[in-house]
């Protein structure tokens, strides 16, 4: 009877199922993932968006850490600035900027329109110096009938003053260099005007393609070169001064205004240039390059033999 009274305890487990396809567990692992990948794309933007300066210091500061810290350096900042390596200019774009400096880029900016401000103005004097030419020849009975052989325009080069032949009317004779008395008022009453700017002159004498050769060699290039030569000095009997001068050449029939009929009187001529700054400043360094390139094939004397 006893033993009927006793009855077995029965445990019932519940099985849990925390692992496998309907677990939790992989939510926290790519969470920590895509933290992970966030973090790196933030510092590859960071370094796509730094500054070339500013690597150079992270990466010394990486190198010598304790060092740069301790006593300062490139890798801390060339500034006293209270922002580190940004000196006083927070839209720096080449690196650091030391204090008291400005960038390259703002300099140059500043060259460029002040170069661009100076050829305005030069430009503009050389327009004024134009209409005061064109003002003093018809002003001069004398000079306004020789008007028509008068070219005066404006070119990249500066002011250009053309003196053409017409067919009954050369500016020399035949195969001379000696002006003729109404080429030699033209060139005296603008002599003096060119004095009027500071710019630099250049004359250069052309001929047609008729073909002039003597016995003694003396060409359509030598005529060229002495009928400039003889300008030149008219010129500077008009007022002109001598320093002005920068360059005087003979170009005979090469570059013929009438490039059509290079036979035409027009392509006799006399070319007076009023450089503007650019031009000069290239010829000056051509002619300094080519003297430095004749000083350099001129050998050195040998030394004496023992």
């Amino acid at each position: 009877m006893a033993e009927e009274g006793l009855r077995p305890i029965i445990v019932k487990r519940i099985k849990k199922g925390g692992g496998g396809h309907h677990g939790g567990a992989w939510k926290i692992a790519y969470a920590d993932f895509v933290t992970a990948m966030m973090a790196f794309f933030l510092l590859m933007w960071l370094l796509g968006s730094t500054t070339k300066g500013d690597l150079n210091g992270i990466a010394e500061y990486f190198k010598t850490p304790l060092k740069v810290a301790m006593s300062g350096g490139e890798g801390s900042g060339d500034s006293s600035s209270v922002i580190q390596g940004g000196g006083t200019d927070l839209t720096r774009r080449t690196g650091q900027v030391k204090k008291g400096e400005t960038t390259p880029v703002k300099k140059t900016y500043d060259l460029i329109a002040a170069k661009a401000q100076l050829e305005k103005e030069e430009a503009q004097k050389l327009t004024a110096l134009k209409s005061k030419i064109e003002a003093t020849i018809d002003a001069s009975p004398q000079l306004k009938k020789y008007k028509k052989q008068l070219l005066i325009d404006i070119t990249m080069e500066g002011l250009r003053i053309q003196i053409v032949d017409e067919q009954n009317r050369p500016m020399f004779a035949a195969g001379r260099s000696e002006l003729q008395p109404y080429m030699h008022d033209i060139l005296v009453a603008i002599g003096d005007l060119l004095n009027e700017v500071p710019n630099k002159i250049g004359l250069s004498g052309h001929t047609d393609a008729t073909p002039f050769l003597s016995e003694e060699g003396y060409s359509n290039w030598e005529l060229s070169a002495d009928r400039a030569n003889a300008s030149r000095r008219a010129l500077i009997q008009g007022g002109m001064k001598e320093t002005k001068v920068l360059r005087v050449v003979g170009l005979a029939s090469a570059v013929p205004l009438n490039k059509v009929d290079p036979f035409e009187p027009i392509n006799r001529r006399i070319s007076i240039l009023v450089m503007n700054k650019r031009t000069e400043e290239e010829i000056t360094r051509k002619a300094s390059l080519h003297t430095e390139e004749e000083d350099d094939s001129v050998a050195p004397p040998a030394a004496p033999s023992k």
